[in-house]
């Protein structure tokens, strides 16, 4: 199982962000730091455990807020773990029930990194004692680059943590300027050379594309010097303007890059990523061989995830849910327990199917055909046989026959439980001739291991496919 935890905090929000996070000053932050060690342990861990044992119920050092948020979580790591044993979501036991061990942790904001590296261990430790963390698991923590100190990396390394993602967002401090960032170019290139230093050998740097003033130019530079850094991982999200952010407020006056622009921002990335040995494999993701991020594949092949803190949200057995996102609401709600009302969603037989296109399509990878038939009882190509025949013509999606391979790799299609080459190929006359999709779409759907995906340049126009093939998919009888 995946495990999301939401830190709520940061040290000033960024212009166009629309996450819950509230703000933890300088002052606070420097109070946790002052407690830890040179190598990021708290002096308080120095010796027995004591109280760590109940799941770290030791009050960790700062800002109160932090301290009532690294409690609560604790409280609610064990008593979810404790649940979920109960309710049989963890391995069959001749003994007693047992929670569901987790394949992966991330740490998400907000600003993990303002969290001393002492308490996140706790935390850690806490969810070995409920949940069992398997050997190998991938333990995630987001990063700014103004709070990931030399002393802090070391500490996050010793916690636990074997990979990190980097907030850069941009290599010029003009870009940083316009959209609130607080860290400059220099501070980015310390701090991915302290996580280096400190021993991590996975590491992923986040950046947005199109914002105000960029021009493609000076796009393509940052990502050569990015790339020539050698991280493992890179995320380039284009900006979005989220309603109620101070660039929302200032969207009239913005002078952002022009759609063509952007197009080609989007298509120049993937070229010159590719160029440097990484390779697509999400809409937004780029990684080294073997070095995509397994947490996010997770929610793309639609695995179960807990997800706690304020604002975090959860996936499991058809139903979805939300914490409350508000840090005093969600202190106050009970430990432990499911939301109520508007904040859970049951999905039924169209909603699973909706979120199944939707994620899969944001994939290399794209949708398994035989997978889209077990869940709904259709067939993908003949119910969107004219949307596929416009996309393949115009080099926008491709039927990838079974025993090909994507851009995303055998091992990361087997996260999802893909047919991995089983079954007849796809004729190349049937994949590649707009005309063949309505007389063959029973042959080629009947390939097992086939899937449909979109091109990078159709990956531009996913949310329209996507909405297309949500109109074209026929009402599904409810489960009894």
């Amino acid at each position: 199982m995946l495990l999301y935890l939401h830190v709520p905090f940061c040290r000033a929000k960024c212009r166009y962000c629309a996450f819950y996070s509230r703000p933890l000053g300088r002052a606070d932050e420097a109070a946790g730091d002052a407690e830890e060690t040179a190598s990021g342990v708290s002096r308080k861990d120095v010796g027995p455990a004591g109280d760590a044992a109940e799941c770290g119920r030791g009050g960790p050092s700062g800002d109160a807020a932090l301290d009532a948020w690294a409690a609560a979580l604790e409280e609610d790591i064990r008593l979810w773990g404790k649940r979920l044993a109960e309710e049989g979501f963890g391995p069959a036991s001749d003994t007693r029930p047992r929670a569901p061990r987790l394949s992966s942790i991330f740490f998400g904001g907000g600003t993990p990194s303002l969290v001393p590296p002492a308490v996140l261990g706790r935390i850690l430790e806490c969810a070995d004692r409920s949940f069992g963390i398997e050997s190998g698991a991938e333990i995630s923590m987001e990063a700014n680059p103004e709070s990931m100190t030399p002393e802090k990396a070391k500490g996050f390394k010793a916690a636990g943590v074997n990979r990190v993602s980097l907030g850069v967002q941009a290599l010029d401090d003009d870009l940083l300027r316009a959209v609130g960032r607080v860290h400059s170019r220099a501070d980015a290139l310390r701090a991915f050379d302290g996580l280096r230093r400190a021993g991590f050998d996975n590491v992923g740097l986040d950046f947005i594309w199109g914002l105000p003033g960029e021009s493609l130019e000076a796009w393509c530079r940052q990502l050569e010097e990015a790339a020539a850094l050698g991280p493992e991982h890179l995320s380039c999200y284009g900006l979005m303007l989220e309603e109620g952010t101070p660039l929302w407020n200032e969207r009239e006056s913005l002078a952002l890059p022009d759609e063509a622009t952007q197009a080609a921002m989007y298509a120049q990335c993937g070229d010159i990523l590719e160029k440097h040995g990484y390779r697509q494999y999400e809409i937004s993701n780029y990684a080294r061989p073997g070095r995509e991020c397994r947490h996010n594949l997770g929610y793309w092949m639609g695995r179960d995830y807990l997800g706690l803190g304020p604002s975090a949200v959860s996936a499991m057995r058809g139903q979805r849910w939300s914490q409350p996102a508000d840090l005093a609401a969600w202190l106050a709600a009970p430990r432990g327990a499911m939301p109520e009302g508007e904040l859970v969603e049951t999905l039924g037989p169209r909603e699973q199917a909706e979120e199944f296109i939707m994620l899969r399509l944001r994939t290399a990878a794209g949708l398994p055909l035989d997978e889209y038939r077990r869940l709904t009882g259709r067939d993908f190509i003949a119910d969107n046989a004219p949307l596929i025949a416009a996309l393949e013509a115009e080099g926008l999606a491709r039927i990838i026959p079974a025993g090909e391979g994507s851009a995303i790799g055998a091992e990361v299609l087997a996260v999802g439980g893909t047919p991995d080459g089983a079954g007849r190929l796809v004729t190349e006359e049937a994949s590649s001739a707009p005309c063949a999709h309505a007389a063959h779409a029973d042959r080629i759907t009947q390939t097992s291991g086939a899937r449909f995906a979109l091109t990078r340049a159709g990956m531009l126009l996913s949310n329209s496919v996507i909405a297309e093939c949500f109109e074209n998919l026929p009402d599904l009888p409810e489960n009894e």
